[in-house]
């Protein structure tokens, strides 16, 4: 299982999506924006945007905060632009950390990073300094009721996907970045929109983290996930179930 996985499930485990709720949506509108703008503002000629679209239902947002985000993108009074920043850094145990960002201010930004990481026992380091230990990747994420693991795994093979991996989760379909577009087309079309969709950074190998070091890392990458800029976090780390359990509890 993925390190991001993993931190997601056990932050699920504990409550804190209702928590996150606020910004959540916020990061949902800033992917939005940043899909319109860079596209059509058409969902259907846009998959970025159709992606971005299908994450915010997936996470219950009005119908009315998708519409003002859009027009937002096309003329709504709002110049801010973001632009897409890649920082990576070590977390506790070593763990190798790669946060991606839209950012209206990239010196902000990388200063409330690094500071985040120096608070939590990691350091910030430059650009490409843990990139060799993951392999860019595209990724699609179905709910457990997009079908059985059989019946998603067919489809999958079916539009060219790389890996398939389900679990009482959901489905996470991996592909190479040049199949990416058509894989999530295929599966679309097969399976429907899935809760999100994109290219992420995945692990070559993992660092086992025992219990201690691992509270202090799930701190480390809440605290990540909490930067309103931050919209995807990958890790390099396997933790025992065992030891998820008691981190839950």
């Amino acid at each position: 299982m993925a390190g991001h996985s993993q931190f997601k499930n056990i932050m699920y485990r504990k409550g804190a999506q209702d928590a996150k709720r606020a910004k959540q949506f916020t990061k949902l509108i800033r992917e939005i924006v940043v899909s319109a703008r860079e596209g059509l503002p058409d969902p259907e000629s846009n998959p970025r945007l159709r992606a971005a679209i299908a994450a915010a239902r997936q996470a219950n947002m009005p119908k009315d905060n998708i519409e003002r985000a859009i027009k937002k993108a096309t003329g709504g009074g709002d110049d801010t632009e973001y632009t897409e920043m890649r920082y990576e850094g070590y977390g506790p145990a070593g763990v190798a950390v790669i946060v991606e960002a839209l950012t209206d201010n990239r010196n902000r930004t990388a200063a409330e990073l690094r500071a985040t990481f120096s608070k939590h026992g990691g350091s910030l380091g430059e650009t490409n300094s843990v990139a060799f230990l993951f392999n860019r990747v595209g990724e699609i994420d179905y709910a457990p009721e997009a079908g059985s693991p059989e019946a998603v795994f067919e489809a999958a093979l079916e539009a060219g996907a790389e890996n398939v991996e389900s679990d009482d989760n959901g489905h996470v379909v991996t592909c190479a970045v040049d199949d990416f577009a058509a894989v999530r087309d295929g599966l679309e079309g097969r399976l429907g929109p899935p809760r999100s969709a994109g290219l992420t950074w995945k692990p070559i190998t993992t660092v086992q983290v025992d219990e201690e070091p691992a509270g202090s890392l799930f701190k480390l990458l809440g605290a990540l996930d909490d930067n309103d800029d931050v919209q995807r976090i990958s890790a390099n780390y396997e933790i025992a179930e065992d030891v998820l359990e008691r981190l839950a509890a």
